[in-house]
Formats: structure tokens, sequence, C-alpha cells
């Protein structure tokens, strides 16, 4: 015996109905996945360009640093060479 038109129907309605919110669960889920994914991602590319950042202000403050250490042995090394000049004089 078939069972009526409607019943039929109905459970059709019904599995569609099911499957559609097991779909969306799903895609629920893969968003989910997909937003925290993005967030490691940024944290990571924030992480190392602050890295970067960091490594090229250290390069750049022990060029600076370089620099004044040899100017400072340049000028105490003439400055020392003039003193005795004018010590042992003429």
């Amino acid at each position: 015996m078939n069972p009526p038109e409607s019943q039929t129907t109905s459970t059709r309605r019904r599995q569609s109905e099911v499957q559609f919110e097991l779909a969306f669960e799903q895609e629920v889920v893969l968003d989910r996945r997909r937003q925290q994914l993005l967030r490691q991602r940024t944290a990571t590319r924030t992480q190392s360009r602050r890295t970067a950042r960091t490594e090229s202000h250290g390069r750049a403050r022990f060029a600076v640093l370089a620099i004044a250490l040899t100017l400072t042995v340049v000028v105490v090394v003439w400055v020392m060479f003039e003193a005795l000049a004018l010590l042992i004089g003429p």
C-alpha cells in the first residue's frame, strides 16, 4: 500500500529541512575554522612585522653607536697628539 501524497511530501520536506540544517551547521563550523585561521595568520604576521621592525631599529642603533665610538677614538687620539706636540714643543 502506498502512503498518501501528503505524507510523502511532508516526509520529503522534513528530510529536506534536516539536510538544510546539517549543511548550515557544517558551514558554521567551517566558517569558525576559517575565522580562527585568519586570526592566527594575522597574529603571526603582526609578530613577524614587529620582529622585523625591532631588528631594523637595532641595526640602526648599532650603526650609530659604532660611528659615535669611532669618532670619539679619532678625536681623542688627535687631541692627545696635539697635547703631546705642545708638551714636547719646538
